[in-house]
């Protein structure tokens, strides 16, 4: 083996070598965890939770941090036949659990958030290590979760009136990215609701984090379930089971699909969040100052988020002028590890991302860059790493840095599907009639924007994007609060969410209510 070379001092005039901030190491994360909920921690794994008892049931799997591929603790998988007991003892819960009066509900919930709030920087450190979010994201996501929900605790009197909780537990399956905002937003929000409420712990990350929020809230009294597992070994159980009252789904759509079809089989009630390429529409258009200020914003989380927008749909005469506002905002974008510091005393560095989920997503997409190329598709921007920005000698393996292509093949996979991740493509177009095809390419977005001049024009064309949120100039994005979502066509399933419609989506009303949503028998909007 070849010697480990420790570096010396920099030259005169050179910056020192970064390091890891002191305090940060996830070892250091993970001894807290044991302090802070010893109950759902042990040494080298975390436990599941369910039947209101934390169980060191299921086979765990290696897994390793994004940030620089070293071990971290990995979901405990669960098998079918454990996963039928955990979702048959959820029932019990919810049975008992519905019958809890509302001020009492309101109460643990929000002994709940409290709770969090007391652990806040060790669920964002916990965000940092097993996804790979910045610093600051990774406690805006946190923020969000507690803010969002004690929004809920505040009002939800009346966002209840004449409505019961379902006849059965909840079950949120969630893409890994969003652990707090949207999966223990959620499932809190649905036990204030007084449902039971089953969690499956995303199988690329968020184990600890789960974890720790699952043990805060078990304690303060509320039914909560945490397992994981293999998706497919999980279906029959957190899908397809008669105890279960509605499945709300966060993810693919080629997952989102199969979840659909079982839903509709059985006419369970179902909010099925599904990716769509959000497109960005350039048209008569000429503030090319605030494009440039918006675009490094549009990198966030490198693209790794249901409402990133990685498609630029520019009118052809205009591409001179959006190129000199695009350039110089994508070479500004940051990328790095999230916690490399050049002074021990520095606070985490500011950027806009750091790793994708894992090394085998950034091949992935390398690949489909270099393919997409090969067909012809043009190469404007490749970023380079930032050698400061990392520790010396680390694994870079999960690291893309942006990239930006001209005309990607209408038949590849980057012209019609979201990348989930750092690639913006651009398409270019002479008419209106081509400015909506190539915006309404994936059947369906989550949001969409229009950057244009003309107001009129805006209005005119708006309404025939098919996005949920369309923003006139402005990024839109899931929302918070009172703020509603779903999507159009394969973008979403089932009722639509966001302030009250949340709390409808997970109750019932009076007989024979059609809940707004995307239906297979009907659309109705709010």
């Amino acid at each position: 083996m070849p010697p480990i070379l420790t570096p010396g001092p920099p030259p005169p005039g050179l910056p020192a070598a970064a390091l890891l901030k002191p305090g940060t190491a996830y070892a250091d994360a993970w001894r807290r965890c044991l302090v802070a909920a010893p109950e759902a921690f042990r040494d080298d794994r975390v436990l599941n939770l369910w039947g209101a008892a934390w169980r060191p049931d299921g086979r765990t799997l290696p897994a390793t941090t994004p940030v620089d591929g070293t071990p971290i603790a990995g979901a405990p998988r669960l098998d079918g036949a454990a996963a039928q007991h955990a979702v048959r003892a959820a029932l019990d819960q919810h049975r008992a659990w519905r019958h809890v009066a509302l001020p009492e509900r309101r109460a643990r919930i929000a002994a709940t958030l409290d709770a969090l709030t007391a652990h806040r920087d060790l669920l964002a450190l916990l965000l940092v290590w097993e996804i790979g979010k910045p610093w600051r994201l990774a406690l805006a996501d946190v923020d969000r979760a507690i803010d969002g929900v004690r929004w809920y605790v505040d009002g939800i009197g009346p966002m209840l009136a004449r409505r019961t909780p379902l006849d059965g537990p909840v079950s949120n399956i969630a893409s890994w990215n969003y652990p707090m905002s949207v999966l223990v937003h959620a499932a809190l929000v649905q036990a204030l609701a007084g449902n039971a409420v089953i969690a499956k712990t995303p199988t690329d990350g968020g184990v600890a984090c789960l974890t720790l929020a699952a043990a805060l809230a078990a304690r303060e009294g509320v039914p909560l379930t945490l397992v994981g597992g293999s998706g497919r070994e999980l279906n029959q159980a957190l899908v397809r089971a008669p105890e279960i009252g509605c499945v709300s789904f966060v993810g693919g759509r080629d997952t989102g699909a199969a979840v659909a079809t079982d839903v509709a089989d059985l006419g369970k009630r179902h909010i099925l969040e599904q990716e769509g390429l959000n497109t960005w529409g350039i048209w008569n258009f000429s503030d090319w100052a605030a494009l440039t200020a918006v675009i490094p914003r549009l990198f966030d989380y490198g693209k790794q988020r249901c409402t990133a927008y990685p498609r630029f749909v520019v009118q052809r005469s205009l591409f001179d002028a959006f190129l000199g506002a695009y350039l110089p905002a994508v070479r500004g974008v940051r990328v790095g590890h999230p916690l490399a510091v050049a002074d021990p005393a520095d606070p985490p560095p500011e950027l806009d991302f750091g790793p994708l989920i894992n090394a085998a997503k950034a091949k992935e997409l390398t690949d489909q860059v270099a393919e997409a190329v090969d067909r012809g598709a043009v190469p404007l921007y490749r970023g380079r790493p930032d050698g400061s920005r990392f520790l010396p000698g680390q694994d870079t393996s999960a690291y893309v840095q942006p990239i930006t292509l001209l005309n990607p093949p209408p038949s590849f996979p980057l012209h019609h599907a979201e990348p989930f991740g750092p690639v913006d493509t651009i398409v270019l177009v002479d008419t209106e009639a081509e400015l909506l095809a190539a915006m309404n390419a994936s059947n369906g977005a989550l949001v969409a924007t229009l950057a244009t001049d003309d107001r009129a024009a805006y209005d005119r064309l708006a309404p025939q994007i098919r996005a949920f949120k369309t923003g006139y100039g402005v990024p839109r994005s899931r929302g918070d609060r009172d703020e509603l979502f779903g999507g159009f066509g394969a973008s979403w399933r089932g009722a639509f969410v966001g302030g009250d419609l949340l709390v409808r989506a997970v109750t019932r009303g009076p007989a024979g209510e059609r809940l707004p949503g995307n239906f297979p028998e009907y659309q109705l909007m709010p």
